[in-house]
């Protein structure tokens, strides 16, 4: 019993460095905004048209996913600027950062939970 205590409060200490880990490479909401405006990064939703309408973090520029690769270049023409990626959650942010990376944008990053996360840090969202 005492091992299985001991292990268990072992693994609930180890969490926090597992789960940061994860995230490593991610911004959170606030180093983002330190980005755009210090670095004059380019916010990209990844999101699909409708989702973008619904609401996105104001001046972003809307590639879908699946029409990165085309339209990544057209929307953010200097590969040496750094590149916000976002969606809802993040979960496509993070697959849409390989492809960025491929097509030779360096500074692409992910924003660490999507909109999702900016709005619980209270940061304006835009519609259109």
């Amino acid at each position: 019993m005492l091992v299985a205590v001991a292990l268990a409060s072992g693994g609930m200490l180890l969490w926090p460095m597992v789960a940061s880990a994860a995230q490593a490479g991610a911004l959170s909401p606030n180093g983002a905004v330190q980005r755009i405006n210090r670095d004059k990064a380019v916010v990209v939703d990844v999101s699909e048209a409708d989702e973008f309408a619904a609401g996105h973090v104001g001046g972003a520029k809307n590639v879908p996913v699946g029409q990165l690769e085309e339209k990544l270049a057209a929307a953010v023409k200097n590969k040496n600027l750094p590149v916000i990626l976002v969606c809802a959650t993040g979960a496509r942010a993070k697959r849409a950062l390989s492809v960025a990376q491929k097509l030779g944008y360096e500074q692409a990053e992910v924003l660490a939970g999507g909109l999702k996360a900016w709005k619980e840090a209270n940061l304006p969202i835009e519609k259109s």
